[in-house]
């Protein structure tokens, strides 16, 4: 049986790996047997309860953090996440999340994007314990362990909390994204989550361009790119429209399997209503399509 450190790091490993086949995220089941390059099976997430400390680790493995639940968590602030302390005393369960950051021990943040399926960001360090204000700091990347002592307004931090919620937003738009499309692509299938990217609809640069599944579309990376590029186009209806010019085209079997056999075809839509492209958005990026075709 590994030692703890040592452990610890298979089952981050292993968490993380899965996620990538996934497309970015985990479900609960996935968390609740992990298994191990030992052959051992793990589990790295409580049944009920937001923080997992396992009996035989020295420090917390996990956290859970919901924008709807009952605790106070903060997105990022200064570069770092802030976590609030479970309820009652600042012991408790806190005690060994305490501990992860006295040795430094990395933990693995789970963010929850609907019931039973997380993004999760590892590793995460515990940068400073806020008894006062009851919660924790952590870094969500490793190159921003030194913001837990540093000033809280400096350049530094500014710099920092723009790249760290870059990179959370993105990941939790991509998680939430694939998920709904259940890792498959939504114009060819493909089923490899690790070749699939989250596409906005209305691009994240335009103001209208909120991180919603509806202004999302589960695309393998060709396809993502080819819709980027307005020589893929996604009408209202969800029906898949190849541009003129590439479908006269005479290449290999990619264009011709990959992209041109495409065309007419219907979109792959999530089964949940509220997470299917939504057709206002869709109109208007396909007379965008449209006008480039032309």
């Amino acid at each position: 049986m590994p030692t703890a450190e040592p452990l610890r790091d298979l089952i981050i490993t292993s968490v993380m790996d899965r996620a990538g086949k996934n497309g970015g995220f985990v479900t609960r089941a996935d968390l609740s047997y992990v298994s191990l390059p030992t052959g051992d099976v793990r589990r790295v997430i409580d049944a009920a309860r937001g923080i997992w400390n396992p009996r035989d680790m020295e420090a917390t493995l996990s956290v859970v953090s919901s924008p709807t639940g009952p605790y106070a968590d903060r997105e990022v602030e200064g570069g770092l996440f802030h976590y609030s302390y479970r309820e009652g005393s600042i012991n408790g369960d806190n005690a060994k999340l305490r501990r992860a950051f006295e040795t430094g021990l990395p933990i693995i943040l789970l963010r929850k994007v609907r019931d039973g399926v997380y993004v999760p960001y590892a590793p995460v360090y515990v940068v400073e314990d806020l008894v006062d204000q009851r919660e924790f700091l952590l870094a969500l990347d490793e190159s921003v362990r030194f913001l837990g002592s540093g000033d809280p307004a400096g350049p530094e931090r500014r710099y920092a909390e723009r790249v760290v919620k870059q990179r959370l937003h993105q990941a939790e738009f991509r998680g939430r994204v694939i998920a709904a499309y259940q890792t498959r692509c939504a114009i060819c299938r493909l089923r490899h989550g690790e070749l699939l990217d989250a596409a906005h609809i209305t691009p994240d640069h335009d103001a209208a361009g909120l991180p919603a599944v509806s202004n999302g579309l589960a695309l393998c990376k060709i396809h993502h790119a080819a819709f980027d590029m307005n020589m893929v186009g996604i009408s209202p209806d969800y029906v898949v429209r190849v541009d003129d010019r590439l479908l006269a085209e005479v290449d290999g079997p990619m264009l011709r399997h990959g992209i041109q056999e495409m065309h007419g075809t219907a979109l792959t839509v999530p089964p949940r209503r509220r997470d299917q492209p939504d057709r206002e958005r869709l109109e208007r990026r396909f007379a965008e399509f449209l006008r480039h075709a032309s």
